[in-house]
């Protein structure tokens, strides 16, 4: 299967878990406080090299693959996530991601989506600060879920991710190192075949 198809997969993949929380969303109004990103400063993010080909690939399109894979090479050991834009200099919670529509998979299930306990029970996963500061909120969507509302589950996704790529789907990086991977996958796939969709590389 060629790059071009596999992120065609994958961001039908994105799309559909999308829309399956903005409706979860909808129903329960949790929601992530605006300017908040210390979820992205955690030094312990971990994710596959797949859930990031459509940004490595929109990067090779746009001609900044092999420069973004430099800079990588020096931060592959930095905590945080090249991709995060931390507003504030002293206080580096605050911030966004600098390519949004091109974030992983784990970035789009925190917060909104379960893992299985040992006993079978789906917990949300998500961040002390939707905890405390909407716990009314929280607890009413832990009580929905225990009564069967449908929330997005993490090893589903990540099942589903496997099935198109098994190999990049199953490799969990530090995030750094998962971007990193995406782009070599790129670069390595189109270094003796023709660029993508007959268009001229931009320069």
């Amino acid at each position: 299967m060629s790059v071009e198809a596999k992120v065609r997969l994958v961001e039908g993949l994105f799309e559909q878990l999308d829309s399956e929380i903005s409706e979860f969303q909808n129903k329960t109004q949790i929601h992530c406080l605006a300017g908040c990103g210390k979820c992205c400063t955690n030094p312990t993010i971990e994710a596959s090299p797949i859930e990031f080909l459509p940004w490595a690939f929109h990067l090779f399109l746009n001609g900044k693959a092999e420069d973004t894979l430099k800079i990588l090479n020096t931060k592959e050991h930095q905590d945080l996530c090249h991709i995060y834009n931390p507003l504030n200099l002293v206080d580096s919670t605050l911030g966004n991601c600098s390519n949004y529509k091109y974030r992983g998979l784990i970035c789009r299930l925190f917060g909104y989506a379960t893992s299985r306990d040992k006993y079978g029970q789906q917990r949300l996963v998500t961040c002390k600060i939707i905890k405390e500061n909407q716990q009314n909120l929280y607890q009413d969507t832990i009580e929905a879920i225990s009564k069967g509302l449908y929330v997005p589950i993490f090893t589903d996704y990540y099942m589903q991710l496997s099935q198109i790529d098994f190999h990049m789907g199953n490799i969990i990086v530090p995030i750094n190192k998962a971007l990193k991977l995406a782009i070599e996958e790129v670069l390595q796939y189109y270094a003796y075949r023709p660029f993508p969709g007959g268009l001229d590389k931009i320069a």
